[in-house]
């Protein structure tokens, strides 16, 4: 007979945001006049930029043409869309990238929950925690995470970002295989400083440890100080792997576009010692298991680069961030404590009078009908904070605001 996986047994029964989604529904069943505002899942709501539009129309016509029409596109990217991310997002900044270094995929989702693939099921992983929960999640599925243990995985070393050590996660005391850093951080909205991030790469290159480093906010990083990508550290292409997504950059979630950075540089050991490169393994594994990204898909992604797509991209990232602004600004002067916001479409929030992160959550929604995301779903850390994204319209966003704020004078 077939054996399941029992790994897959030990995940939590739903995933963090198809709970939210019940919890919200049963509000709904029993107050069906509610107008209910979701500042929690980070989902964009702003269109498509016209740049972008033009190009996917153009592409679509290609694709009814015989000349124009394509099948089957290469796993790793079109060259077109690989050329384009070489030149704007990684030659500025004085990276220098081979262009079979990059992988397109279908958004960082998909990647980052694949990428473990790579790695022996015995390797070690460090979080920082609070931490998007497709890293564990993955790692739970094909048996690295252990078991739970009082709400932590008990192969898993936790690294806490909270306020009492300013969002600043400690290197390990011990040596781990394998690391996962996001910064700009999903969910705190924290980011790291050229300084930390140097100490990451040097503790991986000292200790032979591989870091997975998703960046997939880094577009909204307004500081010019803060690092874009973990390869502006010398020393990175070594030991690290990066994700980035159009999804929140450019409004891809439902188009589902991104890429990741493989360094021909980068090499895992076997346990005889030998060094084998990751680049042409992840390369065997997406011809094996990825059909590429569409190429409709990748012409609007390309489309992002040119002088309009910029400017365009610009304006819809500039108002998420006045939203964000707007947020943290409201939310500070009603008397909470907040985080995040500035570099970032987050805004993480202690909640008040030491109530749990559902509790919270619960009373928000009843009081307010608004949404918000409880921290505990991104770790242990995460209790005893929310998060609220800026994705939402400004009048949205201001409704919810002051609604919140009539709520919290009966607190």
């Amino acid at each position: 007979m077939a054996l399941v996986n029992e790994h897959f047994l030990k995940l939590p029964n739903n995933y963090l945001f198809a709970d939210i989604a019940k919890k919200v529904n049963a509000f709904k069943v029993t107050h069906p006049k509610a107008d209910v505002i979701s500042l929690g899942i980070g989902d964009v709501t702003q269109p498509l930029a016209p740049a972008v539009v033009e190009a996917m129309h153009k592409a679509a016509d290609e694709m009814g043409t015989q000349q124009g029409f394509r099948g089957y596109g290469p796993e790793q990217g079109y060259d077109f869309l690989r050329e384009a991310i070489l030149k704007n997002d990684f030659l500025p900044r004085g990276i220098h990238l081979d262009i079979d270094e990059i992988f397109v995929n279908d958004g960082a989702k998909s990647d980052t929950g694949n990428i473990q693939e790579l790695i022996r099921w015995d390797n070690s992983i460090g979080v920082t925690d609070p931490i998007y929960p497709v890293y564990i999640d993955s790692n739970v599925m094909i048996g690295r995470a252990g078991t739970v243990e009082d709400g932590k995985w008990s192969n898993v070393i936790y690294m806490p970002c909270n306020a009492e050590n300013g969002f600043v996660p400690q290197i390990p005391e011990r040596r781990v295989d394998v690391i996962y850093l996001c910064y700009p951080n999903n969910p705190t909205g924290m980011v790291i400083t050229r300084e930390e991030l140097r100490k990451w790469v040097n503790y991986a290159l000292h200790n032979d440890t591989l870091i997975f480093y998703d960046a997939a906010y880094q577009a909204y990083i307004q500081d010019d100080s803060i690092p874009h990508s973990i390869y502006e550290i010398r020393g990175a292409r070594k030991c690290a792997i990066e994700f980035h997504s159009y999804s929140k950059t450019a409004g891809f979630t439902g188009i589902r576009c991104g890429y990741t950075i493989v360094p021909k540089d980068l090499t895992a050991a076997t346990l005889t010692g030998e060094r084998i490169p990751l680049n042409p393994l992840w390369y065997r594994r997406q011809c094996t298991k990825f059909n590429g990204t569409s190429y409709i898909s990748q012409r609007a992604a390309e489309a992002i680069y040119t002088p309009e797509g910029k400017e365009q991209i610009r304006t819809t990232i500039q108002y998420y961030m006045n939203n964000a602004k707007r947020m943290i600004t409201t939310l500070r002067s009603l008397g909470f404590e907040c985080y995040g916001g500035e570099n970032a479409p987050y805004i993480w929030m202690r909640t008040p009078d030491g109530s749990s992160s559902w509790q919270f959550f619960e009373n928000l929604l009843y009081g307010a009908n608004v949404v918000c995301t409880p921290g505990v779903g991104f770790g242990p850390a995460g209790e005893g904070y929310v998060r609220f994204t800026a994705f939402g319209s400004h009048e949205k966003t201001d409704e919810a605001l002051g609604r919140i704020a009539a709520w919290s004078k009966g607190l």
